[in-house]
C-alpha cells in the first residue's frame, strides 16, 4: 500500500504555538542546511511546482545522498509506510509559513500575516488545518 502526505485544496496554517507571526527564512545551523532550509529552498523559488510528497521525499533523498538511479526504488520504499505531512514541518511549526495545496496537490508557501495568507484563511472553499503544536498543552 502506498501512503501519501499530499493534501488537495487545503491550507495548513501555522501552529498555535509558533515562535513567530510572520514567515522567516530558517537559519542554517552548524554550517549545514536543516530540513527546514531544504524545504524552504525547494518551495520559495518554485510555487506550485511540487506536491508535498515531492518535497518530503526530495529532502529525504538529499540528506541520504541517494544516487539518481536509485530514486524510484527509494521513493517507493519511503512511501511504503506513512510519513509525517507538512503539518509537522518546521516551516509551519516554527518559521511562520502556511502551506497551500491546490486542487492538483501542488504546494506553495505563504508567510503568516501577508495578504495572501489572510486571503486563504477567509476563503470558505478551501479546507483549513493547523500545523502541529511544538509543545503539548
Amino acid at each position: 500500500m502506498k501512503h501519501t502526505a499530499n493534501y488537495y485544496n487545503t491550507f495548513i496554517e501555522i501552529a498555535e504555538d509558533s515562535k513567530t507571526d510572520k514567515g522567516e527564512m530558517p537559519p542554517i545551523k552548524g554550517g549545514k542546511k536543516t530540513v527546514a532550509n531544504l524545504q524552504f529552498d525547494m518551495l520559495y523559488e518554485n510555487p506550485y511546482k511540487y506536491t508535498s510528497d515531492d518535497v518530503l521525499f526530495g529532502v529525504f533523498a538529499i540528506r541520504k545522498e541517494f544516487e539518481k538511479g536509485e530514486m524510484d526504488e527509494q521513493r517507493e520504499h519511503y512511501f511504503a509506510k506513512g510519513q509525517p505531512c507538512f503539518r509537522a514541518s518546521p516551516l509551519t511549526k516554527s518559521y511562520g509559513w502556511g502551506i497551500h495545496s491546490n486542487e492538483e496537490g501542488k504546494i506553495a508557501m505563504y508567510g503568516a500575516g501577508t495578504k495572501e495568507y489572510k486571503k486563504f484563511l477567509s476563503d470558505d472553499s478551501i479546507k483549513k488545518v493547523k500545523a502541529m503544536r511544538s509543545k503539548r498543552k
